[in-house]
This record gives C-alpha cells, sequence and structure tokens, in this order.
C-alpha cells in the first residue's frame, strides 16, 4: 500500500489538472480525480508498467470522465440509475420523499462511513481534513467516502424498483 500512497502524492495534481482541463469545473475534477485513484488502487495490480503511472492515470481519468459524458447524453431528463457524485445527492434532497430515504439510509450506515460521507457532502470538508480528523490518511478518508457513497447509491437504487 505504500506503493500507492507514493503514486497517489506523486501524481494527484497532474490527473486533477487534466480533469480540470478536460471538465472545466474544479469540483467535477476533483470528484473524477478521487474516482480515477480508487479505480487505480483497485487494478494497482494488473498495470504492466508499459507506460508511464501518469499516463495510465490519465488513461483512466479520461475514460472515467468519457464515461460521464455518456451517461449524461443517454440519461439527459431522466432520473439517472445511480447517483453520479456528491452534487446529485444534494439535488436529491431537494425532493422532500428522496431526501428522507437518503436520511434513512445514512442513519442505518455504520461508522465511520457515515461520519465520512456527512463531514464530505454536508460539512464540505476536504478528505485532507477529513483524514487529518480521524488521524488517518488523505487516502483512507477519500476509499472511506466512497465505500459510503456506493452503499447510499445502491440502497437507494434497490429501493426505488433497481435490482
Amino acid at each position: 500500500m505504500n506503493d500507492f500512497e507514493s503514486i497517489y502524492r506523486d501524481y494527484f495534481g497532474d490527473v486533477f489538472r487534466y480533469l480540470r482541463s478536460l471538465t472545466l469545473d474544479e469540483h467535477r475534477a476533483e470528484d473524477l480525480t478521487e474516482e480515477t485513484f480508487f479505480r487505480a488502487m483497485r487494478t494497482l495490480s494488473s498495470f504492466r508498467g508499459e507506460c508511464e503511472v501518469r499516463v495510465w492515470l490519465c488513461r483512466i481519468a479520461k475514460n472515467l470522465w468519457l464515461n460521464e459524458q455518456k451517461k449524461q447524453n443517454r440519461c439527459a431528463g431522466e432520473l439517472p440509475e445511480e447517483l453520479a457524485d456528491s452534487t446529485d445527492f444534494i439535488e436529491e434532497f431537494t425532493d422532500r420523499e428522496t431526501a428522507m430515504e437518503l436520511h434513512r439510509i445514512l442513519h442505518r450506515m455504520e461508522e465511520p462511513y457515515k461520519e465520512i460521507f456527512s463531514l464530505r457532502v454536508f460539512g464540505e470538508m476536504s478528505f485532507r481534513d477529513i483524514g487529518e480528523l480521524f488521524g488517518k490518511s488523505e487516502h483512507w478518508a477519500c476509499v472511506t467516502y466512497h465505500r459510503a457513497r456506493e452503499r447510499l447509491r445502491r440502497e437507494l437504487y434497490q429501493q426505488k424498483g433497481g435490482n
């Protein structure tokens, strides 16, 4: 895991700047950068070293961005199957019924997932600050947030009639 932490530290800025140039949105670029490193962490063992790590990470980032663009075009005007990011969660909270359901799911969630999700979405804290608060790394906070977010997405989707 030390290898991945050094990759994260060394390349986070490059991947973020690349995504910011694609998205033209700093918040979206941050979310996609976090998702890029989350995916990279899960697939690090399959990285064959045929290109530089930076190139590999930027490919992951670009594919995530392209998939998001396709999904947005395909789902324009429809309720997406899964919430794409914390901004979508906030938009979902404007619907009182959905907001209540999201709060119920969040209330049942175990710690530290519940608290980290709340700090990130409602408290608008950075992963660095969350990690520091828990005495953990920024990467730990990012991964824990993504796990909480995925659980919320999955449970909300199932309750709305998904498989």
